[in-house]
């Protein structure tokens, strides 16, 4: 290895530090492979991702043209799914490897007509790569099922950082209530919005903590439906938050609510595990694999009286509140940390890396 050149180059959509949980997953392997003693480069790519457009094409063309061929270059598949003839031009002389949190054409909002757009530029992006690695079985499973089950694929789930168990509200003081996600529509805030506005004769204040800045419509139709229904003193948007700043709203929650229709993982439910806050989510996507049943409660995805049933369950009976943050607490021993993360990403980068049988090649 060239001593000028680093062991890895990671490249990104935009800045590293985005407060999602994609971007939360890459810095941490960086983190962790770095005290493994990699010398990590990250490069951010300029542009729109992942509906591109011609900034977002050079500055990835740029970005591999400059990478030393000696040294295995990881693209996140935000920057890489949409441009699959800037991967191609570089597919011989790079080593190429996709970091994929989920595929571009599973996201909410999409026509069909865009879905299957996404699907064959992404299918032709990750063939042109030496292999995947995924952050679950779900998503392992959804490529194999989008036909890309000839690309090699591994898991590698996210870790958890260890975390003091939640206290709870003060007694006697409205319960707590959590929701750590992006305000997009595939989140489907305002699901819970509508749930928790049929259950507003109950004693409850909703923390919605997550950036308000990927979609400003999505943002103002859920700011719009929290004062259609009256509950601006009891649903509060917070916006985006560093670990540090969410660790006062974990310390008081009773419960943890994830309405998306669909995850490649669901980070954050992990989150919650280790913290041993009860949860209540639904099925979509990776979720049904992501949380144990003995944690929480889970629905079907876009079903607003299931939704609304599980919420009225939890926060009428304490004794269900009591039973699913037991099973967290039970749970949470199980969770791997971000350095068993970063070793087995490491592994899974070093099977897809070697030079025998390198997928499309």
């Amino acid at each position: 290895m060239n001593p000028d050149h680093p062991d890895l180059t990671l490249i990104v959509a935009g800045s590293l530090e985005q407060l999602t949980g994609g971007y939360i997953y890459d810095a941490r392997i960086v983190e962790g492979l770095r005290a493994r003693g990699s010398r990590v480069e990250v490069i951010g790519l300029e542009g729109r991702f992942p509906e591109t457009d011609d900034t977002a094409a050079s500055a990835l063309d740029r970005a591999l043209a400059a990478q030393d061929p000696a040294t295995p270059v990881v693209i996140d598949g935000l920057a890489m799914g949409a441009l699959p003839e800037v991967v191609e031009r570089h597919r011989q002389r790079l080593t190429l490897v996709a970091l994929l949190h989920h595929p571009l054409t599973d996201e909410s909002g999409l026509s069909p007509e865009q879905q299957q757009a996404l699907l064959e530029s992404e299918r032709r992006a990750l063939a042109a790569s030496r292999g995947v690695i995924v952050t679950s079985d779900f998503t392992a499973r959804r490529l194999t099922a989008l036909d890309m089950a000839d690309i090699p694929i591994r898991v590698v789930r996210p870790g958890v950082d260890p975390a003091p168990l939640t206290r709870g509200s003060v007694p006697g003081e409205p319960l707590n209530l959590l929701c750590v996600a992006t305000l997009i529509p595939r989140k489907r805030h305002l699901l819970l919005v509508e749930a928790l506005a049929e259950l507003s004769d109950r004693s409850w204040h909703c923390h919605l903590v997550g950036d308000t800045e990927r979609d400003d419509e999505c943002h103002q139709r859920i700011r719009d439906t929290i004062r259609t229904h009256g509950l601006s003193d009891r649903i509060t948007l917070h916006g985006a938050m560093s670990p540090r700043q969410l660790g006062a709203f974990w310390e008081t929650a009773d419960l943890f609510v994830l309405p998306s229709c669909y995850e490649g993982y669901g980070m954050v439910i992990d989150e919650a595990l280790a913290r041993g806050v009860p949860i209540v989510t639904t099925t979509g996507g990776a979720l049904a694999d992501t949380l144990p049943a003995e944690a929480g409660l889970a629905v079907p995805p876009d079903d607003p009286a299931a939704l609304t049933e599980a919420l009225a369950r939890v926060i009428d009976d304490s004794e269900q509140r009591q039973r699913l943050a037991e099973g967290a607490r039970q749970a949470r021993a199980g969770l791997p940390d971000w350095h068993d993360t970063a070793d087995q990403f490491h592994a899974a980068l070093e099977t897809l890396i070697t030079p025998a049988g390198p997928a499309g090649s």
